[in-house]
């Protein structure tokens, strides 16, 4: 069974992310790990780490549903607010066959100014795919 991990935060419900999870299970047997990086909401220009944290939970928790909707076996947790360390924190726990990275475009995505897709590939030797996805909206479509 192909295992993927999933890191995404804005773009958790997006489109283009669940195109690339409906092609992932159209392909096989598959499981999917989702980690959520607690960063800084934007929209406030004061925050504590709760607050981000609660938002990334409130967001897990939705991706999961519907991934499920989909068909997917999948759990997922909320990792550090530096997406390159949650992404560590998850692949110390257990094995992953690729990393399904999840950015807004450029110029919106604090992710795509740091380079993290190819920080990610060099970091942890595992195919990267990049997916580009306006913020999340409500789920799957039917």
């Amino acid at each position: 069974m192909r295992r993927y991990l999933v890191v995404a935060n804005q773009t958790l419900a997006a489109g283009q992310l669940e195109r690339k999870v409906r092609e992932c299970l159209a392909a096989g047997p598959c499981a999917f790990h989702i980690v959520v990086p607690a960063t800084p909401p934007r929209e406030h220009l004061t925050w504590v780490e709760g607050d981000a944290r609660a938002i990334a939970r409130e967001r897990l928790d939705r991706a999961l549903g519907w991934f499920r909707a989909l068909g997917a076996d999948v759990d997922g947790m909320v990792g550090d607010a530096r997406p390159l360390l949650a992404i560590g924190d998850a692949l110390r726990e257990e094995p992953f066959d690729e990393i399904i990275l999840s950015t807004l475009p450029a110029g919106a995505s604090r992710w795509l100014r740091m380079d993290l897709p190819s920080r990610v590939e060099a970091a942890f030797g595992l195919p990267v795919s990049h997916v580009v996805s306006r913020p999340e909206r409500t789920g799957p479509r039917s």
